[in-house]
């Protein structure tokens, strides 16, 4: 379904991919690994259009998409669910749900449903549908930000660092929700520095370094911990 291809990028002269390949099959989910400032957060940025790509090809569904901007991508089915929890604050959870169907405004049935789906999905939203976003937890805000991807109907959803400073209770709701949605079938990137997490929602993981791909495999239970550690912290062999 998604394909990058010797992909260069970054942030005006600062180069922070450097040729990074890597493929997501339709229906899988894949996880994206490695330290900070490795360039993880920057392919996914890359894939939604929010970073430039000076080199190299982003395919979608067999058709590049390099010059593709940002909101057309989101129509075609590519939705990135950002680091930082990020919520429009002053607007009430339900507001905030439904701006991720903005470009849906025909469909008002299926808006309807999408939206049930949520409060199904994540109950504690439910509870607090008229509350300000501004006033949920962490924990609520990353469900809000995913709620909101969920209702612009991707066919493949990005997540970055989903699970990322949350307690112990909170990440196991999170990783149930992501486990639902791909046993409903939807193919999903993500990017984590949680290691367990990776392992237990993910069927092929990469782990980059210096902007590119360092070592990938299957995910299975021959996974060695100390060797993708080694990789992981820059140990292993690229």
């Amino acid at each position: 379904m998604l394909a990058l291809v010797d992909v260069v990028g970054g942030y005006g002269r600062t180069r922070i991919l450097n040729g990074i390949s890597f493929a997501v099959p339709a229906g899988k989910v894949v996880a994206i690994l490695g330290g900070n400032g490795t360039g993880k957060s920057t392919a996914l940025k890359a894939i939604a259009g929010l970073v430039a790509v000076d080199g190299g090809s982003i395919t979608f569904d067999g058709r590049r998409i390099e010059a593709v901007p940002p909101h057309r991508r989101i129509g075609r089915g590519l939705c990135l669910v950002p680091q930082g929890k990020e919520v429009f604050a002053a607007m009430s959870v339900e507001e905030n749900l439904l701006m991720g169907a903005f470009h849906r405004s025909g469909d008002r049935a299926g808006i309807r449903a999408d939206l049930q789906g949520c409060w199904d999905r994540f109950p504690r939203l439910a509870q607090r549908r008229t509350a300000a976003a501004g006033s949920l937890s962490g924990g609520e805000r990353q469900m809000l930000a995913i709620g909101r991807a969920l209702m612009s109907r991707p066919r493949l959803l990005m997540l970055d660092e989903p699970s990322a400073a949350l307690a112990p209770k909170v990440i196991g709701e999170i990783v149930e929700a992501v486990r639902g949605l791909a046993a409903a079938g939807m193919t999903i990137l993500l990017v984590e520095q949680n290691v367990s997490v990776a392992l237990e929602l993910a069927s092929y993981l990469y782990i980059v370094r210096d902007g590119r791909i360092a070592h990938e495999r299957p995910v299975g239970p021959d996974v060695d911990l100390e060797d993708l550690r080694a990789f992981y912290l820059g140990a292993g062999p690229s």
